[in-house]
């Protein structure tokens, strides 16, 4: 059987006839359907629907922008819900991709039910670097964005970091006093990772690091490449599965939503990428309590505050064994994505997170 890709793919690789929606980058992802549904006649024709039904769906109008609370650099710092007495909760979302992910719809999102919950909820969005900004590392986000952003705020915070965004979290907590710091499927303990995600990770940084320090930055499409390479079967089928997904329904709402997040976002100062890919991948420098922030080394156990780490057994990006040991640990099954946008999240975290932050002041 002839395996090399077929004229409309290449045409769709070449951007002939794919409009302005993702997946990005466009001839990766084709050839990771190709590969995978060698011999799979019905599994090609249902993805490549459901392909062609995602760059072609309508999107819904665009939210009207969050007041901005203050500015560090491109970040900034978005406030959903009230002023009030007690303390301001921060979401600190992921480097990688837009922090949407945390208020990705009006029925899928964690910080405007924070918000109707009574909390006074802000949301760091990081911005673009620019290339000025090549040399900050996570240190530096930290310092000269996070931390800035947070001294806005009348009353020191709680913070609540998804992603990498709880690991940045924990940095800040040992810089300065919070009342109380939770993380949410937040990668700590890398040597955790499954040896054979370790090697993809180490392999497409080796290919990638010399065009990206060139640039200054680490392009979107570097990390997601890295992320379909983990699971490509996945990537592949839940295409297919929204080829079939009726018109119209939240099904076919929440599939558009989640993916344009997962293709968008800015890129990474080459700073922040190389110390992600190589300090902290490759050298686990905070599972090892190597990580300095200047003269402080970066010790949850050593946190004064409540803290609280939330995992997923299911989560495919981040695994569970990664998180950190913090005072107090949930376990969930629902997915890296899941866990906060899914149909469950509500009842599974966003409910029993907005309890924890009301027992601590928040």
């Amino acid at each position: 059987m002839d395996s090399s890709p077929t004229p409309a793919l290449t045409a769709l690789a070449q951007g002939d006839a794919a409009p302005q929606h993702g997946p990005r980058p466009l001839p990766l992802f084709l050839n990771i359907l190709w590969r995978e549904t060698e011999g799979k006649p019905e599994l090609r024709r249902r993805a490549f629907a459901g392909l062609r039904k995602y760059q072609e769906a309508q999107r819904p109008v665009p939210a009207q922008p969050r007041v901005r609370l203050a500015s560090a650099g491109p970040a900034r710092l978005l406030q959903y819900g009230a002023a009030s007495a007690r303390h301001p909760v921060v979401f600190i979302p992921s480097l990688i991709n837009p922090p949407q992910v945390l208020d990705l719809s009006e029925s899928r999102s964690l910080l405007r039910h924070m918000a109707a919950a009574g909390h006074d909820a802000y949301l760091v969005d990081w911005g673009a670097p620019t290339r000025a900004d090549a040399t900050l590392g996570l240190d530096g986000h930290v310092t000269d964005r996070l931390l800035p952003l947070l001294a806005a705020l009348p009353r020191p915070p709680i913070l609540v970091g998804y992603c990498l965004g709880g690991t940045l979290a924990l940095g800040a907590a040992a810089l300065r006093d919070f009342p109380a710091v939770a993380t949410i499927a937040a990668p700590w303990r890398f040597d955790a990772f499954a040896p054979a995600d370790l090697d993809l990770i180490g392999n497409l940084w080796r290919s990638a690091k010399a065009m990206c320090e060139r640039i200054g930055y680490v392009p979107m499409e570097v990390l997601q490449s890295g992320f379909w390479a983990m699971d490509p079967a996945r990537t592949i089928a839940k295409y297919a599965a929204f080829g079939d997904m009726e018109a119209g329904s939240d099904a076919e709402r929440a599939f558009l939503a989640v993916e344009d997040w997962a293709n968008g976002g800015a890129p990474l100062s080459f700073a922040a990428g190389r110390d992600l890919f190589e300090s902290f991948y490759a050298g686990n420098a905070s599972g090892a309590g190597r990580w300095r922030i200047g003269a402080r080394i970066v010790d949850p156990a050593a946190l004064q505050c409540p803290t609280l780490s939330v995992a997923s057994r299911t989560d495919r990006i981040v695994p569970a064994a990664s998180s950190p040991r913090l005072k107090q640990e949930r376990r969930l099954s629902l997915g890296h994505v899941g866990m906060v946008v899914g149909g469950r999240a509500r009842e599974m975290l966003w409910n029993p997170l907005s309890l924890w932050l009301s027992s601590h002041g928040g």
